[in-house]
């Protein structure tokens, strides 16, 4: 995951329209990209890189809402803004409920379309914040033994370190031991903290 400047990438198949958006973006300081299709834009685009996307809905090739489907499984950090000439309301909410930021009508103005992608960016990063401590914890996780991942999944369900041993056949002695390493291994400074790191990452499996 990389930590450089963000992109705001401007997928849009009229020329003119790009020209102005990426002039108004660099002019306050923000990088921009143009790309003539969706499919040039997917072809390019790098999975945890920080920025956003300002998209057209009806591009020949493959559509805005295909791209949305498409970087929800190659760049889910990835946040859209739509912008269309062409939209209507069942597009619109489509586009929203599959996580987009906003959803423009051409001719908007510049005023609106910065706040959106200042919107956009905010939520990427946010994003990506959460997907980085989702990796540490799952790194610290494939540090655990197999006997260790077995008491941490018992000791998070509640289970006292005598019943953990029944269960697994081992003393409680041996429990207490296993279960200081998965605390230490884990970095958690409580059993509650254990718990809430262990239900992130049943939450979002690898």
């Amino acid at each position: 995951m990389t930590d450089s400047e963000p992109i705001v990438y401007v997928v849009d198949d009229d020329p003119s329209v790009s020209r102005a958006l990426t002039r108004l973006l660099r002019s306050i300081g923000i990088e921009a990209r143009a790309y003539a299709s969706g499919e040039e834009f997917l072809s390019q685009v790098v999975p945890g890189a920080p920025g956003c996307v300002i998209l057209d809905v009806c591009m020949p090739g493959i559509n805005g809402l295909d791209v949305q489907s498409a970087l929800a499984r190659r760049a889910p950090d990835m946040s859209i803004v739509f912008v269309t000439a062409h939209g209507d309301v069942p597009m619109s909410v489509q586009a929203m409920k599959n996580g987009a930021v906003d959803f423009l009508s051409k001719p908007f103005r510049a005023a609106d379309l910065l706040a959106a992608v200042r919107q956009a960016l905010r939520k990427n990063a946010q994003a990506r914040k959460t997907a980085s401590k989702l990796a540490g914890l799952r790194a610290r996780a494939a540090q655990l033994t197999p006997r260790e991942r077995e008491v941490m999944a018992l000791v998070v369900k509640g289970k006292l370190n005598k019943q953990a041993g029944r269960e697994l056949g081992i003393t409680e002695k041996t429990v207490k031991a296993h279960r200081a390493r998965v605390m230490r291994k884990m970095r958690a400074d409580s059993l509650a903290e254990l718990v809430r790191m262990s239900e992130k990452i049943r939450a979002q499996p690898g």
